[in-house]
């Protein structure tokens, strides 16, 4: 656990270097989101051996190069298979191929070299259609942008020519950017700067009230103009994943290297999701590493526990073929988030009547028994202790 000062593109390599130090040269790999990525990380990876599985980002141009290398080619392979979401629903399938291209890494001595590295580019359909439907709505938010950039252009006033030029290549995106980053064009619209010479009014230089004959003070000057359009995006762009490892073609098929990516998504980031909501969590400010790693260990804790719930009650549903309530009606894989939250609708009601004690059991269903047997527990919990039972309490269905 870091102390989150730091971007993960800086501080996944510190934490592998703090691990080889400690002598863990046994570590297979690491499979990472494009947060992770980075030429440092790959560098690392490439010098000692270290399998690794990342997502490249969006904005890289070697991604967008792939992209467009994947598609060109007719018919890609299949890669992986998994059936739909619903019985009605077709399967979900993802095409795609390795590929080896030059790209950039960062050695121990902090020089950037050219190394060989393999990208599995991915195309999936059903993906597709949702970033699709996302970017329908992109535009729209978008366009209110570049109505303000506009706007902002068209007020800029510029002295002499060269700085009209200067600040045109900047709005452009052919500046050198700030704090060394690149600028970024716009996704869906283009632009067309113009520098126009005009001349407008300024104050006088000396005090007092102008004679009636004075013609008005003006200056001369540039201003900059701008003609956006906007892009169309067809529906090729979408759906596209270019990941980049270090495992070797013989080492490692298409196939492993793409399911080893989506399951970081169904077994390690659902066991991380509870803790990003600010009713997990509160802001701890621990300050001593000794207090860190505490935290860090009965967080570890709380997740093994976590998936244990998760994994004995899904392979308890599919062996027996049932199904439990879930977010979106049932459901034969639930999470450990939905299995606590069918355990919480259960409320036991104690009542005093002079001296009897009368007591009741409320939202008790056949699920909740289901899962009891799931996880190896006594499903008597839930019906009422025999010291509080009379013949006016009742156990509801």
């Amino acid at each position: 656990m870091r102390d989150g000062h730091w971007s993960d593109r800086v501080e996944t390599p510190r934490a592998m270097e703090e691990c080889l130090a400690w002598g863990w040269e046994g570590m297979r790999g690491i499979v990472a989101d494009s947060k992770a990525s980075s030429r440092r990380t790959l560098g690392l990876c490439l010098e000692h051996k270290i399998d690794l599985v990342t997502l490249v980002p969006r904005p890289c141009a070697l991604r967008q190069a792939l992209e467009a290398w994947g598609q060109q080619q007719l018919a890609l392979p299949l890669v992986v298979e998994k059936p739909g979401r619903t019985k009605a629903a077709a399967p979900r399938r993802w095409h795609g191929q390795s590929v080896m291209r030059q790209g950039e890494v960062e050695e121990s001595d902090q020089r950037v070299v050219q190394e060989e590295v393999r990208f599995v580019v991915v195309h999936a359909s059903q993906l597709a259609q949702q970033q699709a439907q996302a970017s329908a709505a992109a535009p729209g938010k978008a366009a209110e942008a570049v109505a303000d950039h506009v706007r902002q252009v068209h007020t800029r006033w510029c002295a002499c020519r060269p700085d009209a030029e200067a600040a045109s290549a900047e709005d452009e995106g052919r500046g050198q950017g700030r704090r060394g980053r690149q600028p970024r064009p716009w996704r869906y619209h283009t632009r067309r700067y113009g520098i126009v010479a005009e001349s407008r009014r300024t104050r006088r230089a000396r005090r007092g009230r102008p004679a009636k004959t004075d013609p008005a003070p003006t200056e001369s000057g540039d201003r900059l103009v701008v003609e956006v359009e906007v892009l169309r995006h067809p529906e090729e762009d979408h759906g596209w994943t270019v990941l980049a490892t270090t495992v070797r073609p013989e080492e490692g098929t298409d196939t492993e290297i793409l399911q080893a990516y989506q399951d970081q998504t169904t077994t390690v980031e659902p066991g991380f999701r509870w803790i990003k909501t600010p009713a997990a969590i509160a802001p701890v400010w621990l300050e001593k590493p000794a207090r860190i790693a505490a935290f860090a260990m009965l967080t570890v804790l709380g997740l093994l526990v976590s998936s244990i719930i998760q994994r004995q009650v899904r392979l308890y549903l599919h062996t027996h073929g049932q199904q439990v309530p879930g977010n979106k009606g049932t459901t034969a894989i639930p999470t450990a988030a939905v299995v606590l939250s069918l355990c919480a609708q259960v409320a036991l009601v104690q009542g005093w009547i002079d001296e009897q004690v009368l007591a009741q059991v409320y939202g008790v269903q056949a699920y909740h028994r289901l899962l009891c047997n799931a996880l190896g527990l006594d499903s008597s919990w839930y019906e009422v202790p025999s010291a509080y039972k009379s013949g006016q309490c009742s156990q509801t269905p």
